[in-house]
């Protein structure tokens, strides 16, 4: 063939360029002929007409100048990347294009590839995602994770870090796009967001559930929580399991652990219960402090934990162990022994100050059962909100809650919900000399359940 078939170069057959006089030689004229007719047949009709037999090979061409244009704009095309990738250009611009998008289900850990470009990857169950290192995955590697049972714990090769952190918890139940710069890793943020708007401070305070009770099995050092959720402020934390934590030790987490922020149970005490969020993985625990507020608390053995809120209260005996109780709707505590915390107290015309078995350091309203007598008649008692100051008992004064005695030395019974101070007491006071009486069935802490 003439045509050389790697350069593309057209050669006339020998003898076929003659001089005047010449006698033509039918031979080389006839191939040269039969030659073009086979080149012309062989050429690609401009009409489209008929098709290519084998590959079209064009130029490698550039970004600015590729190797398949267009007449009407010669900058807009195909051409040869380096590394032998096909190129897409428009005016002179190059195009990306996305790899086919690769789905699979992973029922366990998993390490991501560089051929996982691009891919969903659902996980059946808790597992931990390894990322191979920035730079073998590349910059603008792309890779989908979806959790759908059990959190999935994304850990970048090393030291290198997602979104800032050395590893990232996607919670069960959602999804993140997470790409490579080459050296680290970023995700869209979803996961994030979810947490932030589960954050947000114009919902309120509350307290969901997390209701406290004596541990069945070891009542007297054990409090369960039952599941449920915390807000204070912009700060969230839930639990959606029954918890247990025990004041006999310092704080460590988990169920079952101590709880303690510092120091060994003590007698007579009262120790706050407040939620905690763990920062690393969003995980619901307790911690167990003598403080009333938060700013109080002993935060040595919580580093990494957020304080949501007191979500409750448990008080000590004289033996160190917790009086048992029930936490009833809207933050009610009975004792199931009732605490007797005046035996023929003698009372008279002159106010004075008397101390429950309640919560320290906070005010309370206590429930209250009296029982009552003089060897006056018609004598009363009052017991009252230590904020309202020294009353007068009687009916012609500031009235009473119990009484009055009709006969002398006789009984008189009554109850009342009565506010005390921070320092668990309330004040009392007769018209007369005489003698109570008063249990304490329980108080009243309000921790922001409204039910």
């Amino acid at each position: 063939m003439p045509r050389n078939p790697s350069t593309g170069v057209y050669s006339k057959p020998a003898g076929t360029t003659p001089s005047v006089g010449q006698v033509i030689d039918p031979a080389p004229w006839n191939a040269l002929t039969t030659d073009l007719g086979n080149e012309i047949t062989n050429s690609l009709p401009r009409d489209g007409s008929a098709p290519m037999t084998a590959p079209l090979k064009a130029a490698s061409g550039t970004v600015s100048a590729p190797g398949i244009g267009f007449a009407s704009t010669p900058q807009t095309g195909v051409y040869l990347k380096g590394g032998g990738l096909l190129g897409f250009t428009q005016n002179g611009v190059d195009v990306g294009f996305d790899k086919a998008l690769v789905y699979s289900a992973k029922s366990g850990d998993y390490t991501a590839l560089a051929s996982d470009d691009n891919a969903v990857h659902r996980f059946t169950q808790a597992a931990t995602l390894t990322l191979s290192a920035a730079a073998t995955l590349g910059a603008n590697w792309r890779y989908c994770v979806i959790a759908d049972g059990g959190d999935v714990t994304i850990d970048p090769a090393g030291s290198e870090t997602v979104d800032g952190s050395t590893t990232l918890i996607l919670k069960n139940g959602y999804s993140v796009n997470i790409t490579c710069s080459g050296a680290a890793f970023f995700t869209n943020k979803l996961a994030a967001r979810i947490q932030s708007k589960a954050d947000s401070s114009a919902v309120g305070d509350f307290v969901v559930g997390l209701v406290l009770s004596n541990n069945g099995a070891s009542p007297n050092t054990h409090i369960d929580f039952t599941s449920g959720s915390a807000r204070s402020g912009s700060s969230f934390v839930s639990s959606a399991v029954s918890f247990t934590k025990r004041v006999t030790g310092t704080f460590a987490a988990g169920t079952g652990a101590g709880g303690l922020d510092a120091g060994a149970v003590a007698a007579n005490a009262t120790y706050f219960a407040y939620a905690l969020r763990k920062e690393a993985d969003l995980s619901f625990d307790v911690v167990f402090s003598t403080s009333p507020t938060i700013g109080g608390i002993n935060t040595t053995l919580l580093t990494g934990y957020t304080i949501i809120k007191c979500i409750g209260v448990v008080l000590t005996d004289g033996g160190s162990n917790i009086r048992p109780f029930v936490l009833y709707p809207r933050d009610e505590y009975t004792f199931v022994t009732p605490v007797k915390d005046a035996i023929s107290l003698a009372v008279s015309t002159a106010s004075a100050l008397l101390t429950l078995t309640v919560p320290n350091a906070v005010k309370v309203k206590a429930k209250l059962r009296f029982q009552f007598t003089s060897s006056s008649g018609t004598n009363s008692a009052l017991l009252s909100d230590p904020a309202q100051g020294v009353l007068i008992a009687g009916i012609v004064s500031d009235g009473g809650n119990v009484g009055a005695v009709q006969v002398a030395s006789s009984y008189a019974i009554g109850s009342a919900d009565i506010w005390t101070n921070t320092s668990k007491q309330i004040r009392q006071v007769a018209g007369a000399a005489g003698n109570i009486w008063i249990w304490t069935d329980g108080f009243h802490l309000p921790c922001g359940r409204s039910t």
